[in-house]
């Protein structure tokens, strides 16, 4: 069967694995190359680089920085750790490591735990996960050894926050749906206060979901990145499986189209 919207999957021209689905139009895509080109060739000087990250900051991206703000603030209440199931980059790492730094700067029960293969989807790749060009294996992966790169750079953005000498984060690599047995036989302790999911897979999502749900208290939040999208269908079902769609109240804040919430009641 012929993959799905080929035509939007943004490609890596040395390996020819799906980095991304790109629904820009040809126009947006240049004015993006035109803005990497501005931020490289930047004249600021390093002293005030860090400072001036704003500068750089497209509509996209600062909803998403938004949404992931309201998101850590519904869960400031609720006792228990935050979970990010897919991590890739460690850009929501970093957002909700600012965020603990914000508002919550003692709290050092507020660990960060992220879950990701750091080589792109696994070996299963199931029949609910649809037929988008993305869906193959190695498909959205990160770069040669980027887990220990990352794990610098969360420990570097924890100096800068209260209490820098206690690590609050951890990153596990791996099937989540392996890992996340592993990490709850290691921390039995463990409550979950947030959940953002953004593997676009249906297992792992499963699996995690209903890994979680028994340790999130009432109050929890939980957050999608692929629910109702065509590319990822998985995320959609896994999600009426474990929770039911009609048990829940799913939402979205205006200012961000592909993402939705709940809350745990």
């Amino acid at each position: 069967m012929a993959k799905k919207n080929e035509e939007y999957a943004l490609k890596d021209p040395v390996t020819g694995s799906v980095v991304t689905m790109d629904y820009a139009s040809s126009d947006e895509r240049s004015a993006r190359d035109e803005l990497l080109n501005s931020f490289r060739d930047s004249p600021i000087p390093d002293h005030s680089v860090l400072a001036n990250l704003g500068l750089h900051l497209t509509s996209k991206t600062f909803s998403r920085l938004l949404f992931m703000n309201e998101f850590y603030k519904m869960g400031l209440d609720v006792m228990g750790q935050v979970f990010d199931f897919g991590t890739r980059w460690g850009h929501n790492m970093a957002i909700f490591t600012a965020c603990r730094g914000m508002y919550e700067p003692f709290n050092r029960h507020r660990k960060i735990v992220g879950f990701d293969t750091f080589g792109g989807f696994p070996t299963v790749i199931t029949a609910e996960d649809g037929q988008s060009e993305m869906m193959d294996v190695g498909n959205i992966s990160v770069t040669e050894d980027y887990k220990p790169y990352l794990e610098k750079h969360l420990e570097r953005l924890e100096k800068d926050n209260a209490l820098p000498h206690l690590k609050k984060f951890e990153l596990m690599q791996g099937d989540a749906s392996e890992t996340i047995k592993t990490y709850f036989a290691d921390n039995p302790h463990a409550l979950v206060s947030h959940a953002f999911f953004d593997f676009d897979l249906y297992k792992p999502t499963r699996d995690c979901l209903e890994a979680v749900w028994e340790r999130a208290p009432k109050g929890a939040v939980f957050g999608f990145d692929e629910i109702n999208d065509e590319d990822s269908p998985g995320e959609t079902q896994a999600l009426m499986e474990i929770v039911g769609i009609s048990s829940i109240k799913l939402q979205k804040f205006p200012w961000v189209s592909r993402v939705s919430y709940f809350v745990k009641d």
